[in-house]
């Protein structure tokens, strides 16, 4: 092996530039040359059609800053499979053969990880690198810690201007399917209500914990200030299960529908419900903040920072867990371990395990929801109560997120 390539796919996020230096810097100590394969498994698809492509040398490595979110190697959501071309393997094999790659290094998340087993498959020495914001793979996964972090500065900077206007905000961040980046987000910046996909919103209760915590902050605050601060995943269902999304927007290459809209829709049912209160009138008038036909009920707020949760720089954990992960992918693939997923490094080992199991989706646990609960945080639902149980731990203990 002389020659490995490193490509990114699926969103973008916190650590894939760590994980790119990682990779090429483990790679330069080892002998090795590494390039970088553009635009994710669409550029891998139409290699073939390059007339060059980057080689990380040491000081083309200069110009990549780990501590920036994002990735040198650029994305795109292309699942190979899907691509109507029946020479579509023969075709990547013969790009990375015109360029003399030996193997490759992707990082990305579930969707990547499963064509990165398609392509092992076929025949293809590959080592998938974890990546996803969203946290729900069994392993760690590059970005996660990056966009929780800035879920929760937002949050908290949303504060000022939530208690300034007496109004309750409604802040919407990705988390499609499982509600760990709002479910860690929310819990640091100390939101009321925290909306995920595990548990199907029951509009009443969240209403009875608005209308109860926000109007006993009003009448006993000396400035008569308060607020009430709500964190929704757009994969948001309601008691139904029914998911929110855009109808008329066509599926990815992955089969996803484009979500749309959590957060406006937890604001329409919450002002529904104050409008349609008996006992919102009298609240609002002992509040002193009651004008009739202007400010009869509190306002609602709904917002969504996008994709500003998912760029800008790199936390700390981020950006060493990226190198890490980069470095040992190299190793793995010296020795041979390929269509597999690192796990991180434990001491002087390296750790990894078969992709179709890394990229299998793991959710938020209902013990965990039920144990915030007790400590006063919203789900959407009625408080279940968890007996906790006790276990005395030897030795040193990893944390998972």
């Amino acid at each position: 092996m002389k020659r490995i390539g490193i490509l990114t796919s699926g969103g973008d996020c916190g650590g894939l530039n760590a994980v790119i230096k990682g990779t090429a810097q483990m790679a330069l100590s080892r002998g090795l040359s590494c390039y970088l394969i553009p635009h994710g498994y669409a550029g891998l698809y139409n290699l073939v059609e390059c007339d060059q492509i980057v080689e990380l040398t040491a000081l083309r490595l200069d110009r990549i800053d780990a501590n920036l979110a994002g990735s040198e190697a650029g994305h795109s959501r292309v699942k190979i499979k899907k691509i109507e071309d029946e020479h579509k393997y023969e075709r990547i094999k013969a790009g990375l053969q015109k360029f003399g790659i030996d193997a490759l290094v992707i990082s990305g998340g579930d969707d990547s990880g499963s064509v990165m087993v398609d392509l092992s498959q076929q025949g293809l020495k590959c080592v998938h690198a974890p990546k996803t914001m969203d946290l729900d793979l069994q392993t760690y996964s590059v970005g996660a810690d990056s966009t929780i972090s800035r879920i929760a500065q937002f949050m908290e900077d949303l504060k000022t201007t939530a208690l300034s206007h007496r109004r309750i905000m409604v802040m919407e961040v990705f988390g499609r399917y499982a509600g760990h980046t709002a479910f860690r987000g929310g819990v640091a910046a100390e939101a009321d209500a925290i909306l995920i996909p595990e548990v199907p919103t029951d509009f009443e209760a969240l209403y009875e914990h608005c209308k109860r915590r926000y109007f006993e902050r009003l009448l006993h605050d000396d400035a008569r200030g308060g607020t009430y601060m709500i964190v929704v995943a757009e994969g948001l269902k309601d008691a139904s299960g029914k998911e929110i999304v855009d109808e008329s927007a066509a599926v990815d290459a992955f089969g996803h529908r484009r979500l749309a809209g959590a957060g406006k829709y937890v604001v329409q049912e919450l002002t529904k419900r104050f409008k349609s209160d008996p006992e919102t009138t009298d609240w609002m008038k002992k509040s002193k903040m009651y004008v009739k036909g202007i400010n009869d009920i509190p306002e609602i707020r709904a917002v969504n920072p996008g994709h500003l949760v998912r760029c800008g720089h790199t936390s700390a954990f981020d950006a060493n867990f990226g190198r890490e992960v980069g470095a040992a992918a190299v190793l793995l693939l010296l020795n041979n371990l390929t269509g597999v997923t690192v796990v991180g490094i434990s001491g002087n080992t390296i750790r990894y395990m078969n992709t179709i199991e890394a990229i299998r989706q793991r959710y938020v646990e209902e013990s965990l929801i039920s144990f915030y609960e007790t400590l006063g945080v919203c789900f959407g639902r009625k408080p279940v109560k968890v007996e906790m149980a006790f276990q005395k731990i030897e030795g040193g203990i990893e944390r998972h997120l």
